[in-house]
């Protein structure tokens, strides 16, 4: 499967962006805020949506709303991957634009072992320190061993989404 139109717009309005005359710029996924131009880009320079800069990729310019798209779907495609292999039973299209939102966020590693994968290939499932799917979703909603309230709403979203039953 893929990621739906609705599945990219979503994921579009997760990860935000900065923009500056109508350019998406470099900025500190840490902070959210512009990275000066000629700066030296600090760990965690990202671009467009959610894009992190990797060594040799130059942004300087800044990007159109079609590059930050184009990126976006590149990058989602690991995510996609991630989902098609963990996911061992079949998927409503909404179901699998959520499951590609979570593993985008916590990355492929993450989600292949995780709880919700578990509770999604097991119906028979049971775990202690997750009594539910919705447990195990929404436990993904913190940064350096704090919870984090971009997080608890992103897993909110992600869920509503998952459980809406219109694809």
């Amino acid at each position: 499967m893929k990621l739906s139109d609705n599945g990219l717009r979503t994921l579009k309005r997760c990860e935000g962006c900065v923009l500056r005359a109508g350019r998406h710029v470099i900025y500190d996924d840490k902070t959210g805020l512009p990275v000066a131009a000629n700066a030296p880009l600090p760990a965690g320079a990202t671009i467009g949506y959610g894009h992190l800069i990797k060594p040799g990729e130059d942004f300087q310019g800044g990007i159109t709303e079609k590059s930050a798209t184009e990126l976006l779907r590149r990058d989602v495609a690991t995510a996609e991957n991630a989902v098609n292999t963990a996911i061992t039973t079949s998927l409503r299209q909404n179901q699998f634009d959520a499951l590609v939102l979570l593993c985008f966020n916590i990355g492929a590693r993450n989600f292949a072992n995780s709880t919700v994968v578990k509770y999604i290939n097991n119906p028979n499932f049971k775990s202690n320190a997750y009594p539910t799917l919705a447990d195990a979703w929404r436990a993904w909603n913190k940064t350096g061993g704090t919870t984090n309230v971009g997080l608890v709403r992103r897993r909110d979203k992600e869920l509503k989404l998952f459980i809406s039953v219109a694809d």
